[in-house]
């Protein structure tokens, strides 16, 4: 440190920005002061000022707007940033409307350029998707407590819908494990589904009628920014949780346990299996469990090292239910005690528009369990669609994906649906089946269809052993280990929000550990606003760059100027917090520099660059800064305040008050000029 120190002035002799003189006027530079349209700035700026960089130009003064032009910008910025109405310009208004069907229906769009090569594609990847889908909706009716042909239900009219409105070419649609458990946990708190299934039937349309709202209201207002604020660490460990758990529900079936808890905590779970291991476990059960589980987990494991044989794990769900339940019915093994799936009624969906609660207490009970789940599936729809569309290269509208989905929804509780959204692991089969279009949601629409209308019956000695394994078999995809380690490598305290996510889930239940994820969340974030990056700059030896001193060793610092950076915009939760981080920076140089018996600091440069706003409470820290540095005869320096800070900082008149001859353009212009300035200047 001390050579650092020392070098500094025999740097300077080598590097000619450090030893530039600046006499600080205007008149000293050759080049004209190039602004803008002079008529935007303040003329009494510009008559007061009295310097310039060495490069002829000095710090802007944005152009004056108005509240109304201040709150547009705003409100354009935060809801049509991505500026939705550029493909309507200058376009008739024939034109016009066809625009916005299309946008409304992106069938229209990518319709016009189908032909049979891709339907090709999309019809392989619809059957390939159905074989999977069909079984695990069975598994997925029991996380939700509900019937099994409500399942299908869904997976018949959520993805026709979808495939109309949807943007995304590779989303397959149904109801999905973690949606499906968070349902149902939710639903038996309120209505008990075995001594009222009508009831939990009602609440269940209603719940999915309030997600499908919310979706659709997000996309339609443009808030999902509000998704956001669930972090990919969060959501990285709230999906691993959520495998635990559904994975652990699943050793009733897995077991043949009988006498299983209705809690869903890993403890509750233990005590129950371990507690039933004498008396409660079904030995066939056991058998039919574990070997389909061993065959189905097989078949992943060839299908994930090689990835041409991806349609092995595909259909292995689908191959498990036809073998397991053939079994079953020669050998009568349902009187042995192996659970089955039992009767499934046939037929389409009935309807349910009438079973809606439109009032009463469990209205607002389905509103509060319909606006969580809604928010989870369109959490997992938008993540898992933006994935396969950097995969492909296509843009993926987040609005449109809500406002589909939301309509979706509500077109499903309106048919004897639960909450339907994107489903990874049958997206993925989507996708590497090679699905064109989502005309491969419509073909697996279809077979559903069929399945309702003509196969239904033949599932009625299913064991619910295989079942269990097909869903412990799916929800293993949703560990994701390397995404944590990753997490773990770059980012302590994201790791901590997914950990937190994660044992919240396991320990207590989906709610508290989605509450969990989204709180650390928020916290990460005010955390990052309350106490923002801070750091001390020194000149990069022959150039007249400066530069992080922890970053770049190299860096040495300037005799007597503290060059400090602030990396955050300047509110009330920090402000306090920069003005006594710096007065700490200047204790400990000061003590640096008596050690070593260097001259005092006379100058601290403030490097606003990353400042990007300021509020009235940053401004008047800055002023108590200001008055507490002259106090100790140190003058105050500021360099390339943003638009936005320099328009606060004019109009709350703090400019006169530290003299436009302090505002500098570079780091370099002020050192230089602090550098030029007498001893007896600051003091004076």
């Amino acid at each position: 440190m001390s050579e650092l120190l020392m070098a500094s002035s025999a740097e300077q002799t080598q590097n000619p920005a450090a030893m530039m003189v600046v006499t600080c006027n205007a008149s000293d530079f050759p080049f004209n002061y190039v602004q803008g349209p002079m008529e935007n700035n303040p003329a009494s700026y510009e008559a007061k000022l009295d310097h310039t960089s060495s490069h002829g130009y000095m710090v802007g003064i944005p152009p004056k707007r108005n509240v109304l032009e201040e709150f547009a910008y705003a409100f354009r910025e935060t809801f049509f940033h991505d500026d939705p109405l550029y493909h309507y310009k200058d376009q008739p208004k024939r034109k016009q409307f066809w625009l916005g069907l299309q946008n409304l229906f992106p069938i229209l769009e990518w319709g016009k350029q189908y032909n049979l090569k891709k339907f090709k594609g999309d019809l392989i990847a619809g059957l390939t998707i159905a074989s999977l889908c069909i079984p695990q909706d069975i598994g997925y009716a029991k996380l939700a407590n509900v019937p099994p042909n409500y399942a299908l239900y869904t997976s018949f009219v959520a993805p026709l819908v979808y495939a109309v409105m949807g943007s995304s070419r590779d989303i397959a649609i149904g109801p999905v494990a973690v949606v499906s458990l968070l349902l149902g946990e939710a639903l038996k708190r309120e209505i008990n589904p075995k001594k009222h299934p009508n009831e939990y039937l009602r609440l269940a349309f209603t719940a999915t009628f309030f997600a499908g709202i919310t979706q659709a209201a997000l996309g339609f207002l443009r808030l999902g920014f509000l998704v956001d604020f669930l972090s990919h660490a969060a959501v990285v460990g709230f999906m691993a949780g959520a495998a635990i758990t559904i994975g652990l529900q699943q050793l009733k079936g897995l077991f043949g346990i009988k006498n299983f808890t209705t809690n869903t905590d890993i403890v509750s779970v233990m005590r129950s299996v371990f507690g039933n291991i004498h008396h409660g476990w079904n030995w066939q059960t056991v058998v039919i469990g574990m070997t389909f589980l061993a065959f189905l987990l097989t078949t992943k494991y060839i299908a994930s090292k090689k990835k041409n044989l991806f349609w092995i794990a595909a259909v292995a769900p689908l191959i498990s239910v036809i073998i397991s339940t053939f079994c079953v019915y020669i050998t009568h093994a349902n009187k042995e005690g192996v659970k089955i799936v039992g009767h499934l009624d046939k037929g389409v969906n009935p309807p349910s528009l009438q079973k809606i609660y439109w009032s009463g207490p469990q209205l607002v009970n389905g509103a509060k369990i319909g606006i969580m789940a809604g928010l989870v599936g369109l959490t997992e729809a938008i993540a898992i669609g933006r994935t396969f569309a950097t995969l492909k290269g296509y843009q993926l509208d987040g609005n449109k994906e809500m406002t589909a989905l939301g309509i979706m929804n509500v077109a499903g509780s309106f048919t004897s649906c639960i909450v339907a959204t994107g489903s990874f692991s049958r997206s993925a089969v989507n996708f590497m089946a090679g699905c064109n279009t989502a005309m491969s949601n419509i073909v697996m629409s279809l077979m559903t269809l069929l399945t309702l209308l003509v196969i239904t019956p033949l599932f009625k000695y299913t064991p619910n052993a295989v079942i269990a394994a097909i869903i412990i078999n799916a929800v293993v995809g949703l560990i994701d280990i390397k995404a944590a380690a990753r997490i773990w490598k770059v980012d302590k305290l994201d790791f901590l929000a997914l950990m937190g996510a994660f044992f919240g889930v396991v320990f207590r239940s989906v709610e508290i550990g989605l509450l969990i994820a989204v709180g650390i969340s928020i916290a990460k974030i005010l955390f990052q606003v309350m106490r923002p990056r801070m750091a001390l700059l020194g000149n990069l030896p022959r150039t007249g760059l400066y530069r992080n001193i922890e970053q770049y060793p190299e860096a040495v610092r300037v005799p007597k100027v503290l060059i400090i950076r602030v990396d955050a915009a300047i509110y009330f939760s920090n402000s306090n917090y920069i003005k006594e981080r710096t007065l700490r920076y200047l204790r400990d140089e000061e003590d640096l520099n008596k050690e070593h018996g260097l001259p005092r600091i006379e100058y601290i440069i403030f490097e606003m660059s990353a400042v990007t706003d300021i509020d009235t409470t940053g401004i008047h820290e800055l002023e108590e800064l200001l008055k507490v540095l002259k106090k100790l005869y140190i003058q105050l320096e500021l360099v390339n305040p943003g638009p936005a800070v320099m328009d606060k900082l004019l109009a709350a008149g703090y400019i006169e008050m530290i003299g436009q001859e302090h505002i500098f353009l570079t780091v370099g212009d002020a050192v230089a000029c602090c550098s030029s300035k007498p001893k007896d200047t600051v003091n004076a």
